[in-house]
């Protein structure tokens, strides 16, 4: 089965103009196109973009993602280096992750203690 462009960006909840600036970025060496030019999409093709925009949604730069694709579709693919490059990523985002859980737990204290905190002001007897 094939797909239009509008139909993977509705699929994957992306716009056409994001799916356009990935491909004119080089992340997208696999695609067929018509005779006419228009971009055909198949089911794999879909789960690279899913791929794409989970990483650059997790902060990978568009260079470092097209590295990682062309290490990938090389002859002789160079999976150490690609999976190196994942598993750096997915550190980083672990990473960030246990940043904002810290921050969540900032926020979660304050909403705690922010009523104790303001009765403390506002009864603040006067000299």
């Amino acid at each position: 089965m094939t797909y239009t462009i509008s139909q993977v960006a509705k699929k994957l909840n992306v716009t056409i103009y994001t799916i356009r600036y990935y491909d004119k970025e080089g992340l997208f060496p696999f695609l067929d196109r018509t005779a006419s030019g228009n971009r055909i999409f198949k089911e794999q093709d879909i789960e690279w973009i899913d791929l794409i925009c989970c990483l650059k949604s997790t902060g990978m730069q568009i260079k470092d993602i097209r590295t990682l694709i062309e290490n990938c579709t090389l002859e002789n693919a160079v999976l150490d280096k690609s999976l190196q490059m994942l598993m750096d990523h997915k550190k980083a985002v672990q990473k960030e992750i246990e940043e904002i859980y810290h921050k969540l737990e900032t926020i979660d204290y304050k909403i705690k203690h922010l009523p104790e905190m303001y009765e403390r002001i506002v009864n603040k007897p006067s000299n």
